[in-house]
């Protein structure tokens, strides 16, 4: 694929996110690997970058071993995030600014310092300022919400919103917090953050090889979004989502028309 070519279809997935509208595969007519997805991507976020948004930060994705094998993958993807895709916790979000919205129950982690790759888990966390009880809210663009990995990589990982609560010391052991994410009062997805990789400590490592590896090393002031710790849940008008993660509290955030 030429460069040319990539700003087309960077057009095409940016203009269904802003919309709102779901478009077909890209690799239903155009033959695209994982990397060519990744320029698509980047190319994507320039755009929302020269209309005023500021990168913040990364998020993960395919944190769960299950996963990686299911898509036929041994390794994580990762998307950009921007300070347009902010939800204040608490927040409502409107139906009307997504295609077909879930939530993934996370953790986010806050850089104190730039951190780049090579480096361990502990000199990663020694890297960040805080963690947050968090959500991310994926929204794939595509129809019937199917797409291949270099589909998915291309459209930012399916990344469209995150809600972050209140930051906390890195005091705590983040290896096996329990995670529960309700909808209305009632709890839809339990599960632990050793699903992130057994550690969301590997995320920040990861995020910071993968970030690194494209010219992009993780920031001083940057969110890191370590991965769902169980499945996403679909969300609907009048919905309410709270995810609570032991030790360091609740987010949550409601669904209008």
């Amino acid at each position: 694929m030429t460069d040319p070519a990539i700003a087309p279809l960077a057009e095409a997935v940016d203009t269904a996110a802003m919309k709102a509208e779901a478009i077909p595969q890209i690799s239903e007519t155009t033959e695209i690997t994982p990397d060519q997805g990744y320029d698509i991507q980047a190319a994507s976020i320039l755009r929302r970058v020269d209309r005023g948004e500021k990168r913040i930060g990364v998020k993960m994705g395919f944190t769960s071993r299950a996963k990686m094998v299911q898509m036929g993958i041994d390794d994580m993807i990762w998307g950009r995030l921007t300070d347009g895709m902010i939800v204040e916790d608490g927040e409502s979000i409107s139906m009307a600014d997504y295609v077909h919205p879930r939530a993934e129950p996370e953790i986010a982690f806050l850089l104190r310092k730039p951190l780049a790759a090579p480096v361990t888990a502990a000199e990663a966390m020694a890297a960040v300022e805080a963690v947050a009880p968090a959500i991310e809210i994926i929204d794939s663009r595509y129809r019937d919400f199917k797409f291949s990995l270099a589909d998915v990589v291309a459209d930012n990982c399916s990344s469209s919103g995150i809600v972050v609560g209140a930051w906390q010391s890195v005091d705590a052991d983040l290896t096996n917090l329990g995670m529960i994410l309700e909808i209305n009062g009632r709890p839809r997805q339990i599960g632990s953050s050793a699903a992130i990789l057994g550690n969301p400590a590997r995320s920040l490592v990861a995020a910071a090889r993968l970030s690194t590896a494209a010219g992009e090393p993780l920031e001083a002031g940057w969110i890191v979004m370590a991965g769902g710790a169980t499945a996403a849940e679909a969300l609907s008008v009048g919905d309410y989502v709270r995810n609570t993660v032991q030790r360091l509290g609740t987010v949550g955030f409601s669904v209008t028309g």
